[in-house]
């Protein structure tokens, strides 16, 4: 079969521009102001990534305490003063290294089974000919483990339907489809092999007759053709075949349907980005935002287009057709704009979307001549037409828009962003709602403007567009309305304190984020395994958006946007006692790239079946299954109530877990946990306190917005995100890992707590009192910081403080509060507890302020529960 052409490093769409035959009336042309001084931001770091925690061949590892948990990843050297720190054992990180974007769009949890068609096809005996795949139980399970695409919460299933469907653990999967794999022998660049009943792929763990090149499918058992590519002497041939050999295959289709498209280097990079910039903010804010705008420019590649937009009472639109001077094209902002405008802007001599590399001085003219808000009016009252402004930017990205690249026009292709900067809600015009709570009309109001926005984002994203909204200040921006808008199109809304440092990165980093579009995700399983919930950013697909089989009963998801940390949450159970030794899961991710090639990426994963529960629960991966847990009560607490309802929840899941698969004392009413499990209560007590259910977070908007992200999370961040990670700063730059308890607060040392979207550095009061070893400690921990979080999206804020200030209690409130449990307990958990003197451990224990918040072992023990020995 011949091979096609190697895959082109990209593809960008020419057109010509379009004129009406008749003239269209033209927005009002304004000048905008001359520019006025602000300060000038802090470069941000201009090396965007996807990947967060890189490995570094070079970086010695972190010190892991023996209650460290189970896995380990070396992190990046330190480059900056006092000097980089240094590891000096192996740490556990998140899990694996990971690339993020945000995982924000539309989360969707839906019964698989009520809508699904089932299928009972038997499976072929097959003859003596057939020859299985080559894969052992060994690297099934090291593959099930340690893919970075598909992590499940245990590496064996019990065949007893009766004990796999236990519902206080579950079973599950943990899918990343938009995952890069490195280039090499993974991608194939032909059509696939596919069962001919069901629609599954071809994999390595097909019996295949050699002689005539028939192969069997793993899914339903049928027998198909492979046109004699799989004919072969021995099986030792086919390993030849990639789809035959690895678990995991791109097939790469370089064809493309579009119209118009060539090659060029850098398509990713000339996808439009439009700034939809809110004009109503006071001269701090303006200042801060100006700043990061400022270093937003000279951070972008100079092949990327950009589009400024400013609104609040009425839309401005800026047009680099002029050359030096920044000047706009006014719309109202009352309405949504009409036909005749947008054919003004669209087919007008005005240039609203340019390159970089043309455009920049513009650009840095029109930040710096954003004007402060001038009317004496409090931030929530002011008119923001917010919805009107990203439907113009819509529009203008829809094209034909004319754009000035060296005399070619083009129009704008697929991939497109918008990245809204918000200080205020939306008060005026389309989607809008009333400037006060106190309005009798405020919650149909509300619901009519949540329709709304959610309309517009279905409209961006069948436009291929990605809304960003990055809110900030102290105004509340009415989280509700905007956050339709966003997960409708397949985008992220994050909250910052202010538009400053964080704000920045964040602007940087939506705008580099790779994604996909046009993304399926297909799931397979054996016939004894039900899909019953699917999380994740996107919807139940339609029955004509897939390819359709004879008896493909594959659960189809599609996705909003394809990007590289998204995760799904995949629930399962067997729907009656397993009786085969294995059990096959094969997920498609198909979708359109970067570069505008079709993509199918196969993974297929071969289970063993148990009868013995211990057995079950030693291959469990508890950081996984809380991970899926943590996703399923999440999904239930949509409002603050919702939130102490799923707080007592736990304590049923966790005394449940217990009762089936613990072990009662005996002579008495106390029950062991499973020791297999050791880091699951603790984590679920975590959950139970942290941001994600408990009280430390002070509004509910945070906590909605926390939640969204949650809910469409990699599997790393979300992790962070529920268990904190705890780092001690040792002398000569080195650290170590420990729990996150209170115990870590000791008055000579500086600690790092990274809890996925806030990194805390603590520094105690005797160690704040020494200036040099101070600076040198606080130092080492924001190059840790900003080294462990360097491309994470959101970017976390990164709050510094002293013992006893008033910030510290963000730090405090995060901690497992363990200094009440008795020496020897204390000593069982926190081991690091045995290197501190006498005096070291009076003064420690002085230093804690009485409160009635239960410590770890006190709520295992109030749930009449043996906590399990640290692993």
């Amino acid at each position: 079969m011949a091979s096609p052409p190697p895959l082109p490093p990209g593809y960008t769409v020419t057109a010509s521009p379009q004129h009406p035959n008749t003239p269209t009336p033209r927005p009002e042309k304004r000048p905008t102001p001359p520019p006025f001084s602000s300060p000038v931001a802090t470069r941000f770091s201009q090396q965007i990534s996807q990947q967060d925690q890189i490995p570094s061949p070079s970086a010695p590892p972190i010190t892991t305490s023996s209650n460290g948990n189970k896995t380990g990843s070396p992190l990046p050297q330190f480059s900056t003063p006092p000097g980089p720190p240094v590891f000096s054992s192996p740490l556990r990180p998140a899990a694996v290294p990971f690339r993020t974007s945000p995982a924000s769009p539309q989360t969707v949890a839906f019964p698989s089974g009520s809508s699904l068609p089932t299928s009972s096809t038997p499976y072929l005996n097959g003859s003596v000919e057939l020859q299985p795949g080559d894969s052992n139980g060994r690297e099934d399970s090291m593959f099930a483990r340690e893919s970075p695409y598909v992590l499940f919460s245990a590496q064996k299933m019990l065949k007893k339907k009766k004990l796999a469907n236990v519902p206080c653990l579950g079973f599950g999967a943990l899918v990343s489809p938009g995952r890069e794999i490195s280039p090499g022998p993974q991608i194939i660049q032909r059509d696939p092999h596919r069962c001919q009943n069901c629609g599954a792929y071809a994999n390595l763990y097909c019996k295949i007759l050699l002689g005539s090149g028939q192969w069997q499918c793993v899914i339903c058992g049928n027998l198909n053709g492979s046109e004699g590519e799989y004919i072969a002497p021995s099986k030792e041939d086919l390993r030849n075949l990639l789809e035959l050999a690895s678990p995991l295959v791109d097939y790469v289709q370089t064809g493309n349907k579009k119209p118009g498209f060539i090659p060029v280097s850098d398509s990713r990079m000339s996808a439009p980005v439009f700034l939809v910039i809110d004009e109503c903010l006071d001269e701090v804010h303006l200042q801060h935002l100006q700043s990061s705008l400022h270093a937003f420019a000279d951070s972008l590649s100079p092949t990327t287009r950009v589009g400024i937009i400013s609104y609040g009472r009425t839309v401005s639109v800026y047009d680099f057709s002029e050359g030096s001077m920044a000047s706009a094209d006014v719309l109202p902002g009352d309405k949504s704009p009409t036909q005749e405008s947008v054919k003004a802007l669209i087919y007008g001599t005005g240039i609203y979307l340019s390159p970089v590399h043309a455009s920049l001085p513009v650009m840095h003219t029109i930040f710096s001549s954003l004007r402060p808000y001038k009317l004496n009016l409090p931030e929530a009252s002011r008119d923001r037409c917010l919805g009107t402004a990203v439907e113009i930017a819509l529009a203008i990205i829809q094209g034909p828009s004319a754009e000035m690249s060296r005399g070619v026009v083009k129009r704008s292709g697929g991939n497109s962003r918008i990245i809204v900067c918000a200080g205020g809600p939306n008060t005026y015009g389309p989607g809008s709602v009333p400037h006060s709570f106190s309005h009798p009309n405020y919650p149909y109001m509300e619901k009519t403007a949540m329709k709304w926005m959610e309309h517009l984002g279905c409209e961006a994203h069948r436009h291929d567009t990605v809304i960003d909204i990055l809110c900030a200040g102290t105004c509340p921006v009415r989280v509700p309305v905007l956050q339709p808008l966003a997960k409708a199109s397949g985008g992220i809304l994050v909250l910052h304190d202010d538009f400053g440092e964080a704000f920045g990165v964040n602007l940087q980093r939506a705008s580099m984020r790779a994604a996909g579009s046009h993304g399926l995700l297909e799931m397979r399983c054996s016939d004894d395994i039900l899909v019953t919930q699917v999380i994740g950013p996107g919807e139940e697909a339609h029955s004509d958006a897939h390819e359709s089989f004879k008896n493909d009963t594959s659960v189809s998801i599609q996705m909003l946007s394809v990007e590289e940390t998204q995760s799904f949450s995949i629930s399962m159970e067997t729907k009656g006692d397993v009786k085969s030794d294995y059990v096959f899961f094969q997920f498609v991710i198909r979708y359109l790239n970067v570069y505008q090639a079709d993509v199918s990426r196969v993974i297929t994963v071969r289970l063993p079946t148990v009868d013995s529960v211990s057995s079950y629960l030693e291959s469990v991966q508890d950081e996984v299954a809380v991970v899926l847990i943590a996703k399923r009560t999440l999904l239930r607490a949509k409002t603050s109530s919702d939130a102490i309802d799923m707080r007592a929840m736990i304590d049923e899941r966790v005394k449940e877990i217990a009762f089936k698969f613990g072990s009662q004392l005996p002579k008495s009413k106390l029950y062991q946990f499973p020791k297999e499990l050791a880091s699951l209560p603790e984590n679920l007590f975590h959950l139970k306190r942290g941001p994600l259910l408990g009280s430390i977070v002070g509004h509910e908007d945070e906590r909605s917005v926390l939640r969204n992200l949650f809910l469409n999370a990699s599997y790393d961040l979300s992790l962070r995100m529920l268990a904190p990670r705890c780092l001690m700063h040792r002398e000569g730059g080195t650290f170590e890992e420990l729990p996150a308890y209170n115990l870590a607060m000791q008055s000579d040392a500086a600690v790092v707590l990274d809890h996925g979207t806030d990194v805390f550095i603590w520094l105690g009061a005797e160690l704040a009192a020494q200036e040099g070893r101070s600076a040198a400690a606080l130092a080492a921990c924001r190059t840790l910081a900003e080294e462990l979080t360097e491309f994470r999206f959101p970017a976390p804020r990164i709050l510094a403080f002293k013992e006893g200030s008033s910030q510290a209690r963000y730090f405090v409130s995060r901690l497992i509060p363990a200094h009440k449990d008795p020496p020897y307990e204390q000593e069982a958990r926190f081991p690091q507890l045995r290197s501190l003197t006498v005096e070291q451990r009076a003064k420690l224990k002085s230093s804690f302020l009485h409160f009635d918040d239960p410590s770890f072992c006190e709520w295992m023990r109030s749930l009449r529960l043996v906590p399990p020995e640290p692993s």
